[in-house]
């Protein structure tokens, strides 16, 4: 679907798109992918890896300006919604910017896409959309709603929106094994809680998802990936087993699990070998044969949450990612 096509991707400058970009190059060959984001710095250094490369391109611009997105899509005909303001405690104080570029660009990016008549968009979620207890969560959960609504709001139109959703991205900037790394040798380690667990997910699983949803949707479907957990105490001991762990409380707007299938979200929720599907209530889409396929419907109030899971990540196999890509840890 991808081979020889013109993709766009905003935020691509993030940990995402630096994984999506090579990747994508080499499996598909697309005609060009176009990265969209604010950021000059950012870009400069991604433009550096991919010097010669005639397929990828930079623009300049942000989701809030709906004229800047109608320039970048011209021609194109995927697009991988990646931006976001999504580091929680920022969000928490800034909520007015959350929701500028969470919101109100999800929505510009809805319209310009439906305008420019591109063939499929999908989005990037989070396990914090999923009963939000943050503005992050919350101004996610809308931008999903959002997206899955879109497939009507096209009206006549064939562009088609779907959603993908994971939780933490192992070794992503920002992120907890990164962090825990950092400040390894100084003996000492922050813990919110010692009950907390995080869902494990590589960025290659996370483009693959997004590369299946692409090939898989109709409109309207949320992805989510089946992956292990692991404790955040277990983790720290992996990461440093000499240093001692400090409980400093849980930070403002954060979890102590994460969720990504709610008890209510269970009524629409199919499962699939290597992922579920969550189709959307409206249009009784949730019992379209097309969309469904052949996913077997999760029992009433199931619940797909870091601590009730099934699959659970060990310390060998944590150590192991480790050493396979420690030189790119907190650097994409």
């Amino acid at each position: 679907m991808l081979k020889d096509a013109s993709i766009l991707v905003t935020g691509g400058t993030g940990s995402f798109g630096n994984t999506f970009v090579p990747m994508t190059l080499a499996k598909y060959n697309p005609r060009r992918i176009v990265i969209f984001s604010r950021d000059e710095m950012k870009q400069w250094d991604m433009a550096k890896k991919f010097q010669g490369d005639p397929r990828v391109r930079f623009f300049i611009g942000d989701v809030r300006d709906k004229d800047r997105l109608y320039r970048a899509l011209d021609g194109v005909d995927y697009v991988v919604h990646a931006a976001a303001t999504k580091i929680v405690p920022t969000a928490e104080y800034n909520p007015f910017e959350c929701v500028k570029t969470n919101i109100h660009g999800a929505m510009n990016l809805i319209d310009a896409c439906i305008d420019k008549g591109i063939k499929r968009v999908v989005a990037l979620s989070t396990d914090k959309a999923s009963s939000p207890v943050n503005l992050y969560g919350a101004t996610k959960l809308a931008s999903d709603k959002l997206f899955v609504a879109g497939n009507s709001y096209a009206g006549g139109h064939s562009t088609r929106f779907a959603v993908v959703r994971y939780g933490n991205v192992m070794g992503s900037r920002g992120s907890v094994i990164p962090f825990f790394m950092s400040i390894k040798d100084s003996g000492v380690l922050p813990i919110t809680d010692p009950r907390m667990t995080r869902f494990m997910i590589s960025l290659e699983q996370g483009v693959e998802l997004v590369w299946h949803a692409f090939d898989d949707m109709k409109g309207g479907e949320i992805y989510v990936k089946k992956i292990p957990s692991m404790k955040v105490t277990d983790l720290a001991r992996v990461v440093a087993p000499e240093a001692r762990q400090e409980v400093v409380g849980i930070r403002p707007g954060e979890k102590l699990h994460e969720q990504m299938i709610s008890a209510e979200d269970s009524y629409h929720t199919y499962e699939y070998p290597e992922h579920f599907k969550i189709l959307p209530a409206i249009h009784n889409w949730d019992h379209d044969p097309n969309r469904i396929k052949d996913g077997i419907k999760v029992p009433e109030g199931f619940s797909y949450t870091s601590d009730n899971n099934t699959e659970w990540m060990s310390d060998q196999s944590l150590q192991a990612w480790i050493e396979s890509n420690r030189d790119k840890i907190g650097s994409i």
